[in-house]
């Protein structure tokens, strides 16, 4: 018999602790403002103001931090699905954790 894998066992890379901004945008509804905790290649956990359903798939546009970008800040563009979620904390905002299938870098715009 073999036992379940833990959370750190199951993720594929080291996640970053990083507070950035981050814009979710799941399927057939309003997008929304949200906050990292951390992030991966691979997958993120963000706070937000409304939940979404496990499975969910969604759209993230952020500015990532340069521990995950290797020195430089840059606009990314993510596809992802929720795998998790937790109840609302005290200030209200639910917990969101997603698998990241498609990462994308978005060029950046010159004003």
């Amino acid at each position: 018999m073999t036992e379940p894998l833990s959370n750190s066992e199951r993720r594929g890379r080291r996640r970053t602790a990083a507070r950035v901004p981050v814009q979710l945008k799941p399927k057939d509804r309003e997008a929304a403002s949200a906050e990292t905790r951390d992030l991966s290649e691979n997958g993120i956990f963000v706070y937000a103001d409304s939940a979404l359903s496990e499975g969910s798939e969604l759209e993230m546009v952020l500015v990532l931090p340069p521990e995950i970008t290797g020195g430089k800040r840059g606009w990314a563009c993510c596809q992802a699905s929720v795998v998790r979620l937790e109840p609302a904390d005290q200030s209200g905002r639910f917990g969101i954790a997603a698998a990241i299938h498609r990462f994308d870098m978005l060029p950046e715009i010159s004003g």
